[in-house]
C-alpha cells in the first residue's frame, strides 16, 4: 500500500447515498445548439424549472460561460422568482452541461470532513474530443471550496455507479469494463479502486444499457437505490422492444441479489418511455435518471403515457420528500436528463 493510499483509507472517506442531506448541487448551464439543436432555449426553461424547485432546499452552484450569459440567467432567475441568494454563479468557459460524469464526485468521513475526488474523464470512452476540456471542472471547484482533494488515477464518470451509503454500489460491465475506459484493469482491479475511494465493500454488476445511450451503460438509466434496501429497475414490458432482452436480464441479476450484509434486495420496476429524435432514432430517456434532493425528488417525464406510473411508483418509495415531474422532451435530445446534468455536495 503507497503512502498515499494510507492516508486515504485512515481519513476514513466514504461516498454517502444521494438522499443524506446535501449543502448545494452544482450544475453547468445549457448553451451548445449542437447539444440541444434547434431547442436550447426550451432547456433553458427546463433548467429555470429544475433550479426553481431544488432552491428551497439547498443552494445551487451553477457554471455559466461568460459573464453575458451570467446577466441573462440572473434575470431570468429573478423573473421566476428564485431567490438569488441561493443561487450562486461562477463564470468558466466549459464545453457543455455533464456535470454528473465530469465533475467531482464529493466523499465525506465520519468527522465531518468533506472532500472532493477528481476521477479522469475522457468523454465516454474518446467519443467527443471538443468536451475534453470539462476535465478542468474538478479543479476549478477545488480552488472554490478549499477542502481535501484526491485523484484516484482512473477514469470513471459518476453516472456510472450508484451506491447506498453502506457499502453496497451498483454499476454495469458494459461501462466499467469497457475498454475504453481503463484497459489496463480487470473487474478486481477496478473493485478495488471502488473500495478504496467510495467506501465500497459489495458489488453487484449489471450487464448493460439501453439504446441511444452514449455513455456505455451508465447504471443512472437503469436502476437506482432508494433507501438502503431498495432498488428501483428500469423495465421494458414490451417483449417486441430492443430494449427488453437488456432490462430483462438486469432485473433477474437484481432479483438474486443481496446488500453488503447479506439480505435480499427490494427490487421495483419503473416503466419504460420513448423518446425519439426527430431523425426517428431512440433517445436515452428513463424514469430512473431522477435526483433526490433534500426535500424533493426531481423526475424526468417524456409526455408519454407511463409518465403517471412512474411519478406514482415513486411517491410510495419517497413518502417524506415531495416527488416532482420534470418535462425532460428536449433535455433528453442531448443524451442525458436530470441526474445526469447534476451532482449533489453532501452536507459533512
Amino acid at each position: 500500500m503507497s503512502d498515499f493510499d494510507k492516508q486515504y483509507q485512515e481519513l476514513g472517506f466514504y461516498m454517502p447515498a444521494e438522499w443524506e442531506k446535501h449543502t448545494a448541487i452544482w450544475l453547468a448551464w445549457p448553451y451548445e445548439p449542437t447539444t440541444f439543436p434547434d431547442r436550447v432555449d426550451r432547456v433553458e426553461e427546463t433548467y429555470i424549472q429544475i433550479i426553481k424547485e431544488i432552491h428551497e432546499s439547498e443552494d445551487v452552484n451553477l457554471f455559466v460561460k461568460d459573464r453575458k450569459t451570467k446577466n441573462k440567467v440572473t434575470n431570468m432567475l429573478d423573473e421566476a422568482k428564485v431567490d438569488l441568494d441561493k443561487v450562486h454563479l461562477h463564470i468558466f468557459n466549459y464545453a457543455d452541461v455533464w456535470f454528473r460524469d465530469y465533475g467531482p464526485i464529493f466523499v465525506k468521513n465520519r468527522n465531518h470532513e468533506l472532500a472532493m475526488l477528481h476521477w479522469e474523464f475522457n468523454s465516454w470512452g474518446d467519443k467527443y474530443d471538443l468536451l475534453l476540456k470539462d476535465k478542468q471542472i474538478p479543479e476549478v471547484i477545488k480552488k472554490k471550496l478549499g477542502i481535501k482533494y484526491f485523484k484516484p488515477g482512473i477514469v470513471l464518470e459518476g453516472g456510472s455507479v450508484d451506491v447506498n451509503g453502506l457499502g453496497a454500489l451498483l454499476t454495469t460491465e458494459q461501462c466499467l469494463l469497457n475498454s475504453n475506459r481503463n484497459p489496463h484493469l480487470n473487474k478486481k482491479q477496478i473493485e478495488n479502486y471502488l473500495s478504496k475511494f467510495l467506501g465500497a465493500r459489495h458489488f453487484i454488476w449489471l450487464k448493460k444499457g439501453i439504446l441511444g445511450d452514449d455513455t456505455d451503460g451508465h447504471i443512472d438509466d437503469l436502476a437506482r437505490f432508494v433507501n438502503p434496501t431498495t432498488v428501483v429497475c428500469a423495465y421494458q414490458e414490451d417483449k417486441n422492444d430492443q430494449d427488453y432482452g437488456a432490462l430483462h436480464e438486469n432485473y433477474e441479476i437484481l432479483c438474486k441479489s443481496l446488500d453488503q450484509d447479506g439480505n435480499k434486495l427490494n427490487i421495483v420496476k419503473l416503466p419504460m418511455p420513448k423518446v425519439l429524435s426527430d431523425e426517428g432514432e431512440p433517445l436515452p430517456a428513463s424514469y430512473t435518471n431522477f435526483y433526490i434532493g433534500n426535500t424533493k425528488v426531481l423526475v424526468p417525464i417524456f409526455n408519454h403515457e407511463n409518465d403517471a406510473k412512474a411519478l406514482s411508483t415513486l411517491k410510495t418509495l419517497f413518502p417524506t420528500k415531495k416527488v416532482v415531474g420534470i418535462d425532460c422532451v428536449d433535455l433528453v435530445y442531448g443524451f442525458g436528463t436530470i441526474h445526469c446534468i447534476s451532482q449533489q455536495q453532501p452536507e459533512p
